[in-house]
C-alpha cells in the first residue's frame, strides 16, 4: 500500500467532502480515502498495482474537483 497527500480545491461543504471520498473509494485499489474540508487536504491510501497517482487525480477531477498542483 502507498499513501498520497493532495490539496483539492472546489470542497466547499461536507456534500463535497462525501463526493470526493466516496468516488475515490468507489475505484479499485483504494482502500482509504478522508478529505479535509477547513484545509482542502485529501489522503489516498492505495494498491499501485490497481491505481496510480495520475488515476486518483482523474477520479478527483472528474467528481467535479480541482487538485491543486504541487
Amino acid at each position: 500500500m502507498e499513501r498520497l497527500e493532495l490539496t483539492v480545491d472546489g470542497m466547499q461543504c461536507d456534500g463535497c467532502v462525501a463526493s470526493v471520498q466516496n468516488a475515490l473509494t468507489g475505484r479499485d485499489g483504494v482502500t482509504v480515502a478522508t478529505a479535509r474540508l477547513h484545509d482542502g487536504l485529501v489522503t489516498v491510501e492505495f494498491d499501485p498495482a490497481a491505481i496510480d497517482r495520475v488515476g486518483i487525480e482523474t477520479t478527483i477531477e472528474d467528481a467535479g474537483f480541482e487538485v491543486v498542483p504541487g
